[in-house]
């Protein structure tokens, strides 16, 4: 069974920087992507960054220059370095891998989410 747990979410005023991590545990075998998407209310999920196969890492343009994923391939854990952040930056963070385990062919996993909210 596999797990994405996050942590680091909370209130910050605008301005301000977050840092989240998510930790992906049990069978793995393999880890070909893994990442971050949003979803704000009233709005459709996006990515917001990743790694991916190739070993590039991909942003939304909305956060380049602001945001910035890294990852400890020993924990499998990735972390997602939110600065000068901006109300619309208000989200539900989804911590997102696609991965093999011992017992499952590659398939996605998703976190259950970590709310950001920016606000004065």
């Amino acid at each position: 069974q596999v797990q994405l747990v996050e942590s680091g979410g909370g209130l910050v005023q605008p301005g301000g920087s977050l840092r989240l991590s998510c930790a992906a545990s049990g069978s793995i075998l393999s880890i070909y992507v893994m990442g971050w998407y949003r979803q704000a209310p009233g709005k459709q999920r996006e990515l917001v960054a990743a790694f991916t196969m190739s070993g590039s890492t991909d942003y939304a343009d909305s956060v380049k220059g602001r945001f910035t994923t890294s990852r400890d391939n020993a924990k499998n854990t990735v972390y997602l370095q939110m600065n000068s952040l901006k109300p619309e930056d208000t989200a539900v963070y989804y911590c997102y891998a696609n991965l093999a385990t011992s017992t499952s062919p590659r398939r996605n996993y998703w976190g259950q989410g970590t709310q950001v909210t920016v606000s004065s």
